[in-house]
């Protein structure tokens, strides 16, 4: 049963954190128990205001996985060395969300409606053996990643609230629409959040059938090195510049092949993950709020550090289990080379958890299992120290034309209902 103590922190504990941070301001957030021990070990005094159990989606074994979950109210200044806490224990993160208020929080720890969990359930995924997938898969050029990781990586940082955060926001926005170029049914909008500087940016490829539902494929295009100011140097290549160099690779080649889909397609670079999956923590409640058909979503968080003997690992929490069987049978069909394994990263680990909690069915391809790359979260995050060609995230952004394709369906053709 969840227990519930609506009581603030004491403003004891609030004056002893902001004697350590004097510009702090509280923030609530969710964590999982994992997270939440290592807030302890950092801060002995740190409590939580509600638990509850949650669906963890499933267990590397397949078996049904619940967790604890709790809410917290924390200083901002904190969360850095959280993040840094969680990485050291799990490997990825930030571990954490952040929420507008206590209640905010606790609502987003309750059961889902039935009727919305019956639609993510309910979405029938099989492979449709488009002819057309083995060809342009084939297309997709490591060389092309390797230019966008490079380039991202090369602003100072990426970080949600540095003027570099906003440059590389814009940034993508302008190679995405010079892909685009003078295609009327495909748009690049930047989606402006609420409380700082950098936006998401959405490419909208606009569906034949728009009745059939919405396809979302995303990365996050921020980075962090922790506690990261205007001027720190934080390169993100790996994290998450890869991801975002994988979708826009995949992208390229869609739209030099004129691709014309059934549903409408997103590719989405999400602002503010490292700071609790800010950016898509938004877009993911709109879209429930208007109460949008999404099909399936594909998240692209780290894609070119091999840390593990297998290509790709499922991330099987805290993601849905009959769309991470598609995936795998997508990869079988198309990408028969790749060896397909399964992994967990625990609550709130990427933008996949968004969705997940808006009742969409979210899937999670990731670079490694247990070896992530040791240099994530550091100013050695470069590309020097993953794939310098980038054949590892070469493999994802396959993947990820194989998923927009067979998932989105192509104009004209029968899609999958």
């Amino acid at each position: 049963m969840p227990t519930l103590k609506p009581t603030r922190l004491s403003a004891a504990l609030g004056g002893m954190l902001l004697t350590a941070a004097a510009h702090a301001t509280p923030v609530w957030i969710t964590l999982g128990d994992t997270a939440f021990r290592q807030l302890q070990r950092i801060d002995a005094t740190a409590t939580a205001q509600y638990s509850t159990s949650v669906d963890a989606g499933k267990a590397a074994d397949g078996a049904a996985r619940r967790e604890t979950v709790h809410v917290v109210e924390i200083d901002d200044a904190r969360l850095g060395e959280l993040a840094r806490a969680v990485h050291r224990t799990r490997g990825h993160g930030p571990g954490y969300v952040v929420h507008d208020s206590f209640d905010d929080a606790r609502q987003a720890l309750q059961p889902l409606p039935a009727t919305l969990a019956k639609q993510a359930a309910a979405s029938a995924y099989t492979v449709s053996n488009v002819p057309q997938i083995g060809t342009w898969v084939q297309q997709l050029q490591a060389s092309n990643i390797v230019g966008t990781i490079t380039s991202l990586s090369g602003f100072t940082n990426r970080y949600y609230t540095t003027s570099h955060g906003v440059a590389a926001s814009d940034w993508l926005a302008l190679q995405w629409k010079q892909l685009a170029g003078s295609r009327t049914d495909i748009t690049v909008e930047q989606f402006s959040h609420t409380g700082f500087p950098q936006k998401s940016v959405i490419l909208t490829i606009r569906g034949s059938d728009p009745a059939a539902g919405t396809v979302v494929l995303g990365g996050h295009l921020d980075s962090t090195v922790g506690r990261t100011t205007e001027n720190t140097r934080s390169p993100g290549a790996d994290d998450d510049a890869s991801g975002i160099a994988s979708l826009t690779e995949a992208l390229r080649v869609l739209l030099a092949n004129n691709y014309r889909p059934k549903r409408t397609i997103k590719f989405v670079g999400y602002a503010a993950e490292e700071a609790g999956l800010l950016g898509s923590k938004a877009i993911a409640k709109q879209f429930r709020t208007q109460n949008a058909n999404v099909v399936g979503v594909l998240q692209l968080d780290m894609t070119n550090y091999k840390g593990d003997p297998k290509d790709i690992y499922l991330i099987t929490d805290y993601t849905n289990a009959a769309q991470n069987t598609y995936v795998k049978n997508l990869a079988s069909t198309y990408l028969p080379e790749l060896a397909i394994g399964t992994s967990q990263c625990g609550y709130a680990c990427s933008d996949h958890a968004s969705w997940n909690a808006q009742g969409y069915p979210a899937s999670f391809p990731f670079e490694a299992d247990q070896n992530d790359s040791p240099y994530i979260h550091t100013v050695n995050d470069t590309l020097e120290n993953s794939d310098r060609q980038a054949n590892h995230a070469l493999k994802f952004g396959k993947l990820a034309l194989a998923y927009a394709v067979d998932l989105g369906g192509i104009a004209g053709a029968t899609v999958k209902r």
